[in-house]
């Protein structure tokens, strides 16, 4: 336990100014996210670019990729949160039916054997297999944020406990650090926002 406290705290120390400040804004995102502000959006779509530079840096090209279908959803989050709540102080929290979580997870499970196939014999990606399943539902997952759709919740548990595994092996311990702190704040988004349905149901 003391080696691991001391491999994260070496990595807080000697990250470059971009990891500092990919941190900061992958937190403080994350948890405008959960208090479902829209200042959220700004902030992560800076975040987004910073993080997508470091994966590309480190080889992971799948998640270098992935950032940019983040920017794209955040970009469009942004304008759905804001339209479509037709004059209500925020746009309600939804969830998926049972068909349709269904065919999210199938459609990324495709996605996810296609992407790690190509990353295989076009790149040299240090774990195709695994870096192609963080990025598709990573995309996912930021997709049914973006609809404000509870389940993105759940989803960002799964990728991020597999994320968490992967970086750490691949001796990205700060990195591994940072998604650990992701997989705390998604548990934290999830009760918030079964308590935001739960809190619009009662009132309808």
């Amino acid at each position: 336990m003391r080696e691991i406290l001391h491999t994260i705290w070496a990595g807080l120390i000697t990250a470059s100014p971009l990891d500092q400040a990919n941190l900061v804004l992958g937190v403080v995102g994350v948890w405008l996210m959960i208090r479902r502000t829209l200042w959220a959006f700004p902030v992560n779509l800076v975040g987004v670019a910073v993080q997508g530079v470091l994966f590309f840096r480190t080889k992971f090209y799948a998640d270098a990729t992935q950032q940019l279908f983040f920017f794209v959803a955040l970009a469009w989050g942004w304008y759905h949160w804001v339209r479509d709540r037709n004059g209500a102080p925020e746009l309600p929290v939804t969830r998926l039916t049972g068909r349709a979580r269904g065919l999210a997870l199938a459609a990324g499970g495709l996605a996810v054997v296609i992407w790690a196939v190509a990353l295989r014999r076009w790149t040299d990606a240090v774990m195709p297999w695994r870096d192609a399943f963080i990025a598709v539902f990573g995309i996912v997952a930021q997709v049914l944020q973006a609809r404000k759709v509870i389940e993105n919740w759940p989803l960002w548990i799964v990728v991020n406990g597999v994320a968490i595994a992967a970086y750490w092996k691949a001796d990205l311990a700060y990195t591994a650090f940072l998604y650990a702190i992701y997989l705390g704040l998604a548990v934290v988004g999830w009760r918030e926002w079964l308590r935001a349905e739960r809190g619009a149901l009662n009132r309808a």
